[in-house]
């Protein structure tokens, strides 16, 4: 496994190794021991699969509080996502930055959000599927969420019409949001 760092602390790129030849491919998409050999021990209690049937689909930016924030590793099985990362820890001196990269089945590369992120992606292709662990249980009097298009964060989406939730609609600006990092 290859760990590339970004311009958030905490933030990595987590790209597995592929074993390819003539009938497809294997890989150790999680491997335990070999990520806290590269300085990640997180232990991981729950796997959770989305399904988004459109290009445009965007959800997010979604984060828990603590004490049930989450760490979440993300990888596309099938399709495409811009994922994005946004610093929300206050005392961070980059609060309220954010990273965007693109994870895709074909990539295999993976991306690694410390607590004290919102994260979200919005689909590049149809029938994109999402699988991320995440190291805390989903706890709904926790789950918070930030608008989108917060204008003060400035992410450049690939889509300015994405496909939303109702929640996701309705999410507050960062200025605006409860956090407890």
């Amino acid at each position: 496994m290859k760990i590339t760092t970004t311009a958030l602390k905490g933030l990595v790129m987590i790209e597995p190794d592929v074993h390819a030849d003539h009938r497809g491919f294997f890989m150790e998409s999680y491997h335990a021991a070999k990520l806290a050999a590269l300085g990640i021990s997180i232990s991981f209690v729950q796997d959770n699969h989305s399904l988004s049937e459109e290009v445009g689909v965007l959800r997010g930016l979604h984060y828990q509080l603590n004490p049930h924030a989450q760490t979440k590793l993300v990888r596309v099985i099938a399709g495409a996502i811009y994922d994005v990362a946004v610093d929300i820890r206050p005392s961070s001196p980059t609060f309220g930055k954010w990273v965007g990269v693109t994870l895709s089945a074909a990539n295999k590369q993976q991306l690694l959000v410390p607590q004290g992120f919102a994260h979200g992606f919005c689909t590049l292709e149809p029938r994109t599927q999402v699988q991320y662990k995440v190291d805390s249980y989903y706890s709904p009097a926790h789950d918070r969420g930030i608008l989108w298009s917060d204008p003060a964060i400035g992410i450049t989406w690939p889509t300015s019409s994405p496909i939303l939730s109702v929640k996701d609609e309705k999410h507050p600006l960062l200025q605006d949001a409860e956090v407890n990092f």
